[in-house]
Parts: structure tokens; sequence; C-alpha cells
């Protein structure tokens, strides 16, 4: 009896063992990536060095603003701001998807944003609302899609944010570059300061540069307007340093997207 029983136990325990070895190898196929972006959403909503550095950055903006609204213009001021993870934070939603082991997709994107409960990026409200009070018009040009628009304004608007209306809040159309966006801002506006958490967010130097290299080369000629008339905001979850790791592959498997970061990260010596 002892052994009959013995056999199935010997049996079930070595299907359990082979179910784990299975399990954490997945788990470590995908680790490098998904894990990566819940520490990242992690650091983001914990990490007081996060919101230095965003205090940090609309510090400077405060600072370049006071200087230029001393220089005559002959148009109206204006600042141009991204609004994801510039002006909202959308934190809960990349954690959720990573803690889940999840890639981003529109759908759940779209589901998040229309719940328009997206908390504000430490010093976004009170920088933007002091602009306005020194009679700066806010625009905010996005890549969120037109069916998000409603959700959006109400999302800002929930925190008092100046110039939450359809007038000032340029979503994405044909293309995802914001070059046409900010030319039609500089039609009747003269743009003091821009924004943002992504590159593209500031100048047309950062479209269509399908490599870091050349991402890098943009960023050190710039270099003179970072901190002055650019400013950054972090972001470690996600953006275009990304899609240039991939060469902006959007079909590249987990497995795929994890070979790549694990190919182009300097590690130390064993």
């Amino acid at each position: 009896m002892i052994k009959k029983i013995k056999l199935p136990l010997i049996v079930a325990l070595c299907t359990f063992l082979c179910a784990c070895s299975v399990y954490r190898q997945t788990v470590q196929t995908r680790s490098v990536a998904n894990n990566g972006k819940a520490w990242a959403s992690a650091w983001q909503q914990r990490a007081a060095e996060y919101k230095a550095l965003c205090f940090q950055a609309y510090n400077s903006a405060h600072l370049h603003l006071d200087q230029a609204i001393k220089i005559p213009s002959t148009k109206p001021l204006a600042i141009v701001t991204d609004i994801d993870e510039t002006v909202l934070d959308n934190s809960p939603y990349d954690a959720q998807r990573a803690l889940n082991n999840l890639e981003y997709d529109t759908k759940t994107w779209k589901e998040w944003t229309a719940k328009a409960i997206a908390d504000t990026v430490a010093g976004a409200p009170s920088f933007f609302k002091y602009a306005a009070s020194k009679g700066i018009t806010i625009f905010y040009i996005t890549n969120r899609d037109e069916d998000e628009r409603a959700a959006t304004l109400k999302n800002l608007q929930r925190y008092g944010l100046p110039n939450a209306d359809n007038a000032h809040l340029l979503l994405r159309t044909t293309s995802s570059s914001k070059e046409s966006r900010r030319q039609q801002v500089l039609k009747t506006h003269n743009i003091i300061l821009l924004c943002g958490d992504n590159l593209p967010d500031f100048d047309a130097l950062y479209d269509n540069k399908p490599t870091e290299q050349n991402r890098d080369k943009a960023t050190r000629k710039l270099t003179n307007q970072f901190g002055t008339k650019y400013i950054v905001l972090p972001n470690p979850s996600y953006g275009d340093w990304e899609g240039a790791l991939y060469k902006f592959n959007y079909k590249l498997t987990p497995a795929e997207k994890d070979s790549v970061i694990r190919s182009v990260t300097k590690v130390s010596g064993e």
C-alpha cells in the first residue's frame, strides 16, 4: 500500500517542479522589460527623489519665465506643454500593466484616460497657475487621440489648470510629430517655454530619429536650451528613448525586447 501511494506522489511532485521551472523561465524571459517598468513606476510613485526632480524642473521654468516676461514681445506670450508624465501622472496604469506582465495597448490606455483620475506631476499645477497669473497662455500639445479629448479636459480641469479648454488642447491628428502644432501656436504667440518628458516634445530635430546616436547628437546640439527654454521632466517608464533601443520596431515580442535590453546594457566585469 505504501509503495502504491509513493509513485503517484513522486509523479505529482515532478510535475509540480517542472511547472515551477517553466514558470521561472517565463518570468526570467520577461523580467527585464516588465519588471523594470514595475520598478520604474514604484520609483515614480514613492521616491522623494522623483518629486525633487520635478520640483527642480518647474523651479527652473519659474526662473526662466520671470526673465522672459521682461523682454518686449510683439506677440502674446505662451508656454507649450506635453500632458502625460509632464502635467498628469499615469504611473498607476503603467504599474498595473507591468505587475501583470502585460504590454501597453491602446484599448486599456484609453480605458484609463477615460476615468480622468490621473494625479498631477509634482510642481506642475502651481507653476502653470503662476504662469497664467502673469498673463501667459498655456497650450497643451499631446499625442492623445481625439476620442480622448473630453476626458483629458475633465482631468486637467479637475485640478483647475489654466486654459484647459478645446481651443488650447492640441491633440494628435495625422502625425505623432508635434512640430506642426508648435508652428500653429507660433502664428499667434511667442513661445517662451516648452515642457515635456520626451525629447520630441521640444524640437523637430528629434522627429524620425531611429537611433540612439542621432538622438544623442541632437541633444548635444541643443545643450544650452535645456533648463532654460526646454524643461525636461523625468520619465523612466516609456518614451522615444525606449523606442530607439528597439529601432522603433513595435512588433518585437517581450522576449526579443529583453534580448535587446540585455545586449545594450553595460554591466560590470565578473
